[in-house]
């Protein structure tokens, strides 16, 4: 079998996964009775989905009931249930953005020698906040998200690449960024074929304190890539990524909605939070190249601009004194 799509299921309804799995029926230019199967994994969660409404499809789905464990341990049994060549984590509660999704997957597998990792652009379903109707925004590049990625089965298993079970919140950008600092053949796709819809119940787009509330989920998501990537022997992937979460926290808590002084509490368990992941990896800090330093710090600067930041009010160095003495 070519490809299964890896799906965790918590508390999504017949009705919410429904879309997804019509999504996957709908694919032209397959073979999907024998190429196409999907694993959905409940990690205990309050619904159960019927053998009845499964079996309304023409492709194979395995269904497993597991005890609750959280979003990484559940995709981690999600892939160890697979047998195909590839695999695609996808979410409940999205579905495929286009019927010739799996084709254009299978022409990168088929007729163009396969690859390692496969990102792709996806589309993430907004609403404009002024009359709720939706807007459809194209997403480049982008390594936070589990949408629109691929992978092969055999180089997730001779790597050891899982998802890390201590991670539950911001997991995506750990196990995609070490798929591709590991892949000797990553790939990406400009042509999106994945569709992020929109929850009215979604809480990281609809809460506006979504950051502040998981900033430090954060730092253990980057902390735990950092650590891994040194175990692997990539001492540079990990400096960059160190360096770049450095200046994201520093850029970060120089936007208004950080100085509020409603959201002190926040940012007081961040500050400690970070403060602690920087006296441990202090060194890496210390030995980075300004070079390195100043492309990562321009880049991050005008993102974090372009997301409300006015200007900084305190030296990146004054600021690490500071945030030391906190500890």
């Amino acid at each position: 079998m070519k490809l299964q799509i890896l799906v965790p299921q918590y508390k999504e309804t017949e009705t919410i996964i429904k879309p997804l799995l019509d999504s996957i029926e709908l694919q032209q230019g397959i073979d999907i009775q024998n190429d196409v199967a999907v694993i959905i994994v409940s990690d205990g969660g309050l619904y159960q989905l019927s053998e009845q409404f499964l079996n309304n499809y023409s492709y194979p789905i395995e269904y497993h009931i597991h005890e609750h464990s959280g979003v990484s341990s559940t995709r981690n049994a999600c892939l160890d249930y697979a047998t195909a060549d590839y695999v695609m984590f996808c979410d409940a509660d999205d579905m495929f953005y286009s019927n010739c999704g799996l084709h254009l997957i299978f022409k990168e597998i088929d007729e163009l020698g396969g690859f390692d990792t496969l990102s792709s652009m996806f589309i993430e379903e907004n609403r404009n906040k002024s009359t709720n109707k939706p807007i459809f925004v194209k997403r480049e590049n982008d390594s936070v998200f589990v949408h629109g990625k691929v992978h092969n089965r055999k180089f997730l298993v001779d790597n050891n690449i899982r998802w890390n079970p201590k991670l539950t919140i911001h997991e995506d950008s750990y196990f995609h960024i070490l798929c591709q600092t590991v892949a000797k053949n990553a790939k990406y796709s400009p042509t999106p074929f994945y569709l992020w819809k929109w929850r009215d119940d979604s809480v990281c787009r609809r809460d506006p304190k979504y950051i502040l509330k998981t900033y430090t989920n954060l730092l253990d998501s980057s902390e735990s890539l950092v650590d891994e990537l040194i175990k692997r022997n990539f001492p540079d992937k990990a400096q960059h990524h160190f360096i770049f979460a450095v200046f994201d926290a520093y850029y970060t808590m120089q936007k208004p909605q950080w100085q509020d002084s409603e959201n002190k509490e926040y940012r007081k368990k961040t500050e400690k939070r970070f403060a602690e992941y920087f006296i441990r990896h202090k060194k890496i800090w210390e030995d980075a190249p300004d070079s390195e330093k100043l492309q990562v710090s321009n880049g991050v600067r005008a993102r974090s601009i372009n997301e409300g930041m006015k200007i900084e009010d305190i030296t990146i160095d004054k600021w690490l004194k500071n945030i030391q003495n906190l500890i």
